[in-house]
């Protein structure tokens, strides 16, 4: 669902993800879903902050862009 409504807000779709190694982002079901769907997944090397930056700054951006949409399907 949330992939969806993000490739229909932004007009393009999901190719790459890139995460750090948190445990939501390793199971073989979001791995299963990841090749199901076509997408890459990127897992960042562990203990660089360098790196994992770039995954928490998209994290951030992607949550933020669920907010705006939630605040937008409330007031409608």
């Amino acid at each position: 669902m949330f992939k969806i409504l993000v490739e229909k807000q932004s007009g393009k779709s999901l190719k790459i993800l890139r995460t750090d190694g948190g445990g939501e982002f390793t199971s073989g079901e979001f791995e299963n879903f990841c090749r199901d769907n076509g997408i890459i997944h990127e897992i960042t090397t562990p203990y660089t902050p360098q790196h994992n930056g770039i995954a928490e700054r998209r994290n951030k951006t992607i949550m933020n862009m669920v907010r705006s949409m939630i605040k937008a399907q409330i007031f409608h």
